[in-house]
């Protein structure tokens, strides 16, 4: 059983994209649940979209009552992924990286993503007596790798306390679609396989061989 948070401390990282297509990967192994604890409740309204398909990672929201909804689900779940709220000072995601094994921070390639991921790794490490087993790690997310920013970003991540992943996220519009039509990367057959690949090679690495 596994606990995964996935933090963020400002809008339009792809937060809750890597939250639905990570649980989605998970479901493809073991049960899984997505819980909402952001107030916009933007992955609850995505599950919406399309309430009677079984085969989607079920969705909770929470933003009130946070750690009894994560402490009953994990019981019943092999892997629980909460999708934070966009700020590092949310209590929402406080709570969850108190009880998190993993915390994933996407960091897309801009210099104000950089900096406010510097105020997750301080609240990352003030919460650490408190939960040793947390293990936090950054993803390259909305990569495009001829972008003089996006090759520059492993250097300047390279600046921070938090360790950064091999497996970058790359910007496909197949994740934008999807998102729409309430589906998966997994469900969007030979036009999501790469953006799949990257995110079984993500579950493999954190999870896996972690």
């Amino acid at each position: 059983m596994s606990i995964i948070a996935i933090v963020g401390n400002k809008g339009g990282t792809g937060k809750t994209t890597l939250a639905l297509n990570l649980a989605a990967g998970l479901a493809q192994r073991d049960g899984v649940v997505i819980i909402d604890a952001d107030p916009q409740q933007s992955a609850y309204q995505w599950r919406l979209v399309r309430e009677q398909d079984e085969t989607l990672p079920m969705v909770v929201a929470a933003a009130v009552g946070l750690k009894n909804s994560v402490q009953a689900l994990a019981r019943t779940h092999a892997h629980v992924v909460i999708d934070c709220p966009p700020s590092i000072k949310a209590p929402q995601t406080e709570q969850a990286l108190a009880m998190a094994e993993h915390a994933l921070i996407p960091v897309q390639p801009s210099p104000m993503d950089l900096w406010a991921t510097t105020h997750i790794a301080r609240v990352v490490e003030r919460l650490r007596p408190d939960n040793p087993a947390l293990r936090a790690c950054i993803v390259m997310s909305q990569i495009e790798p001829r972008t003089t920013l996006s090759r520059l970003m492993p250097d300047a991540l390279a600046e921070l306390d938090l360790p950064v992943v091999n497996t970058a996220i790359r910007r496909r519009s197949i994740h934008r679609h999807c998102i729409l039509e309430g589906r998966t990367v997994y469900q969007a057959g030979r036009r999501g396989e790469a953006a799949a690949a990257e995110i079984d090679a993500l579950i493999e690495e954190v999870l896996h061989h972690g």
